[in-house]
């Protein structure tokens, strides 16, 4: 049974386009190495979606399937008796592909498409699908060298497939807070390991509750003129654990994500949490509320990095609950501000002031975090 809320797959006849599109985005692949058939990506296609429906021990999997033979990876694992392509084989043995940078090789043989066991190397510009939750999936590829990161290529959710867009033209009248994320969204998800920002949006994502970061210059205090007095939770001195290790560099690996990790967690807390540029924590457990003398946002202007959406001028109320609101409302009275939202079906959305349009700006950014 199909979940609630879920619409059925693209039909084959709206699967086969989108399969070549992404056969022409992987077009350096193909040429040196014989491409998979628009067939084939259709196949994998439909068979992770109605695996993304099915459901194993209760639990919704989470599969990656790359396409290609196991002579092109290095230490391939290779199954005995290969299974089929199929709903049913794929959720079974999804848990085993669950853990990033694991995926499940998928080739033809004799004719037909089978999965012939699991490899951790995938080459350059391969076609990867990834099954993020029921009926969504994501098309990945690995960038060429020097990078090793995968970039998201196409999210497919029901009947929809986005292409991601990656010029980044909505960030160019952002302000210098933003630039970090600009980096990211330009190279469509590609700019993470040493991105604090991006690090602290996937984390805040993972503990699956939602949350609000407000950022604000340093040292200003105009911020506080935007919250419920007293604050929830003040902290003083701020907090500077990431500023030090990003001043230091010569950290264990691992220690920033922890720093990363610890401060998202805080957003888990009802209210925002408040750091400034350079990630001090400053407060959490804030509650926004209009400045005096300020006014609700009208209207917002929306991008997202899909090919075609542009910039959409668009009721606040549309983009989701208290949260999204309250976090355009602290923009719109503070300028110099921005605002990270996670809601808790996932999506992500950064607001900052448009200087050029005169209005808050909302960036969604789930698209590239998925």
């Amino acid at each position: 049974m199909i979940p609630h809320g879920c619409t059925v797959l693209l039909s084959g006849a709206d699967r086969r386009p989108a399969a070549e599109r992404v056969l022409r985005h992987n077009a350096g692949e193909a040429r040196e190495n014989g491409p998979p058939e628009t067939a084939a990506v259709e196949a994998v296609i439909a068979a992770a979606f109605w695996a993304s429906l099915r459901r194993e021990e209760g639990r919704a999997p989470r599969i990656s399937l790359a396409l290609l033979p196991p002579e092109r990876t290095d230490r391939p694992l290779l199954f005995d008796t290969r299974l089929p392509l199929d709903a049913a084989a794929l959720a079974k043995v999804g848990p085993a592909v669950e853990r990033p940078g694991i995926h499940l090789g998928v080739w033809r043989f004799d004719g037909a498409l089978c999965v012939w066991g699991m490899t951790r190397e995938v080459p350059t510009l391969s076609f990867v699908l990834e099954v993020v939750a029921p009926g969504l999936l994501v098309v990945k590829t690995r960038r060429r060298p020097p990078s090793t990161k995968f970039a998201n290529v196409a999210v497919l959710e029901g009947t929809d497939m986005k292409f991601v867009d990656h010029h980044g033209a909505a960030f160019l009248d952002a302000p210098p807070a933003l630039r970090p994320l600009q980096a990211f969204y330009v190279s469509a998800g590609l700019e993470e390991s040493d991105n604090v920002f991006v690090q602290l949006a996937i984390s805040i994502r993972a503990h699956g509750k939602g949350g609000i970061v407000l950022v604000v210059p340093e040292e200003d205090t105009e911020w506080r003129a935007s919250v419920v007095q007293p604050m929830g939770y003040v902290v003083s001195p701020s907090f500077a654990e990431i500023a030090s290790l990003l001043e230091r560099k010569d950290d264990p690996p691992g220690e920033l994500r922890s720093a990363v990790d610890a401060l998202a967690g805080l957003t888990a807390v009802d209210g925002a949490t408040v750091i400034d540029n350079d990630f001090r924590l400053l407060a959490f457990g804030v509650k926004i509320a209009r400045r005096q003398g300020g006014r609700p946002p009208e209207r917002v202007l929306l991008s997202e990095p899909i090919e075609g959406a542009g910039n959409v001028a668009v009721d606040p109320a549309i983009l989701g609950g208290t949260r999204h609101f309250a976090a355009a409302q602290f923009v719109q009275d503070q300028h110099q501000g921005i605002a990270l939202v996670a809601s808790q079906d996932g999506r992500f959305t950064v607001f900052a002031w448009s200087p050029v349009h005169e209005m808050v700006h909302a960036h969604r950014m789930e698209t590239l975090l998925l």
